[in-house]
């Protein structure tokens, strides 16, 4: 079974660049997601091999997990993937087009592994990921 990235975007330039970036990694494929919810279905199906997640921190096409009317983002998905023991060491890259400089160590410190900002580059992220699941064994 090939090992799965989740990507969760909303937009589907930006989808689809990481897409042929990230399976251009040998035995990895890739599943775009336009919401945290459908993201943690995912997540939580057992049946998915998912190995990583790589998520936009402004996802702007659902309400949040239990707030109606208000947009998740990034940090609400990893905030709750990071409070499931099974997520816990689960590599996460977040991506931001926002031009706050304390987005980098506030993605650390919501429990991302990595943080790019936007326009970034799609083989940075790659040699990122491939760093993450090679020191995962």
């Amino acid at each position: 079974m090939p090992r799965l990235v989740l990507i969760v975007e909303d937009s589907e330039p930006c989808a689809e660049t990481l897409q042929i970036a990230l399976e251009s990694l040998p035995g990895l494929e890739t599943r775009v997601m336009h919401s945290v919810r459908a993201a943690i279905a995912a997540l939580r199906d057992t049946g998915n091999n998912v190995v990583a997640l790589v998520t936009d921190l402004n996802i702007h096409r659902t309400p949040a997990l239990n707030a109606p009317g208000v947009a998740p983002d990034g940090f609400d998905l990893i905030r709750q993937l990071r409070s499931e023991p099974q997520f816990a060491r689960l590599p996460i890259l977040l991506i931001s087009g926002d031009s706050d400089p304390r987005l980098p160590a506030r993605a650390i410190e919501h429990g991302a592994n990595a943080f790019f900002a936007k326009p970034y580059s799609p083989s940075a992220v790659r040699r990122t990921l491939e760093q993450l699941l090679c020191s995962q064994g």
